[in-house]
């Protein structure tokens, strides 16, 4: 996510690191490149303005330009700024205590308005609540068949008339439907075009004046950049917006739309679309992307990634086997069918700090072959073998190979990573939640280290920027100025 922003931000603070003194002019050095890095992102060019305004009057100052870690000094500043620029957001859908909430969901036609309603089905599903759906997009009757998919799938009901062609009757009658049967949200799915026109207006102020839905939001496309700004003020001017659910930015998006929306508009992100899946909707929270940016990680919506795909007895039982060191292979193999969800493992190491170089190598194919054959080995030994490993000789070993259509020594690696992982698992199940970030860390230097025990990968990681000719000659400079300095001093 927003690859080239972080890499042009890294490449600002990276010039600043390893200076022997700070000066005014080293710092505006690294604050041409933040600035360049967020025009090439296609932040608006009045929000940079004012993000560097703000960034360069504390950056410049005698605490920053004289502490003894000036590089930190700015990656803070410039995180706060972004937790500025982004927030504040509520990301609660604040649902009503008596009769069902109304959602309106607009927008552009492409955008993912119709995908977005099952999105916000699964996360309200999350919290035991079933919505009711109603197609009010009359205009395309393939995004009413489309919804009567989405809510088969999610086994949750659907309003349509196709034969209705008055959006206002639809949605009343879904609101309706709902007071009857006790569903407390209604999601509407309203209709969009190709480009803002002043019928799909028109349309969509009669449904907010003649329905009266509780909260309204825009879906916009988060790879059209500056566009999404636009239609987002378009919008809120028409309807006042409650706020926008950015999608797709799990593409080749830029950042541009996402930093400048708020700033512009003065909506604020509530949501965002990080995938094709219905899961793959994230409550917007500024510091967590904000982290992401900054390369940092987001160890708070990681968190929340792992308890939506296991449920708390699960947990507990999990918990109990760890302690008493009964963890088998047939847990392993729970734990690896469910981190095997499409797209779910990516996800997962971007969100980890300093895993993310390892996100596109865990979601192409070959990472989800290397799945498939461990769940595929542990399937084919019996239920003795995967509780006690030891038992597997080399006779067995071949068995289990043939069984699973692999080679034997990928059974023999299976074993030998399971070995170093149990006891792994025991002592972090004793643990707080503290003991246990610091044992996950230690793993991950292991493996970001090449560790083979940890099944470690060395991965090239991104340098940032290539530095120019002229750029390489000052650097070069500047060392030979430092240890000419040093010798000095020495002396």
């Amino acid at each position: 996510m927003f690859d080239s922003l972080s890499d042009g931000l890294q490449s600002a603070f990276k010039s600043l690191s390893g200076k022997g003194k700070l000066t005014e002019g080293n710092m505006r050095d690294g604050l041409k490149i933040v600035e360049q890095s967020l025009l090439e992102a296609d932040v608006s060019y009045s929000v940079v303005k004012d993000f560097m305004g703000h960034v360069s009057e504390k950056a410049l100052g005698k605490r920053v330009l004289l502490s003894l870690r000036p590089q930190e000094e700015l990656v803070r500043i410039v995180y706060d700024e972004l937790v500025e620029t982004l927030g504040p957001v509520d990301s609660a859908l604040n649902l009503k205590a008596d009769g069902p909430t109304i959602i309106m969901l607009c927008g552009l036609q492409g955008s993912g308005k119709t995908t977005t309603c099952g999105k916000l089905t699964k996360l309200l599903q999350e919290q035991n609540i079933t919505p009711l759906l109603v197609a009010a997009d009359l205009q395309r009757p393939a995004a009413i068949e489309q919804l009567k998919v989405i809510g088969s799938q999610l086994g949750v009901p659907v309003h349509a008339e196709t034969d209705h062609k008055d959006p206002v009757k639809v949605c009343q009658a879904g609101v309706e439907m709902a007071r009857r049967d006790g569903n407390r949200v209604v999601i509407l799915d309203t209709a969009g075009r190709l480009a803002i026109d002043a019928e799909l207006m028109a349309e969509l102020k009669k449904i907010d004046r003649k329905v009266g839905p509780d909260q309204v939001y825009l879906v916009v496309d988060g790879m059209t950049g500056q566009d999404a700004v636009n239609s987002a003020g378009a919008f809120n001017d028409a309807l006042e917006l409650d706020g926008v659910v950015m999608t797709k930015l799990d593409g080749d998006a830029r950042g541009g739309a996402l930093l400048s929306v708020k700033q512009v508009t003065g909506v604020p992100i509530k949501f965002m679309g990080t995938g094709e899946h219905f899961d793959a909707l994230e409550p917007f929270r500024p510091e967590g992307m904000a982290s992401r940016i900054l390369q940092m990680g987001d160890m708070v919506a990681a968190a929340r990634e792992a308890h939506r795909i296991v449920d708390e007895q699960e947990r507990e039982e999990l918990e109990a086997k760890m302690a008493s060191g009964e963890f088998s292979l047939d847990d392993f193999k729970n734990m690896m069918q469910k981190v095997a969800q499409p797209g779910l493992m990516g996800r997962m190491m971007g969100l980890m700090p300093g895993m993310g170089q390892f996100k596109e190598a865990m979601e192409s194919e070959a990472a989800g072959g290397q799945l498939r054959q461990i769940i595929g080995a542990i399937n084919s030994m019996t239920p003795a073998e995967r509780k006690n490993p030891k038992l597997i000789d080399a006779t067995r070993r071949t068995r289990i190979a043939k069984g699973a259509g692999v080679q034997s020594p990928v059974i023999t690696q299976l074993i030998k990573q399971f070995d170093v992982m149990k006891p792994m698992m025991q002592a972090m199940s004793g643990k707080g939640s503290g003991d246990r970030m610091a044992m996950m860390r230690q793993i991950q230097a292991n493996a970001m280290s090449g560790d083979p025990r940890l099944g470690g990968l060395k991965t090239k990681q991104s340098t940032g920027k290539r530095l120019s000719p002229a750029e390489k000659a000052q650097q070069k400079k500047e060392r030979e100025k430092l240890k000419r300095k040093l010798k000095r001093k020495k002396r």
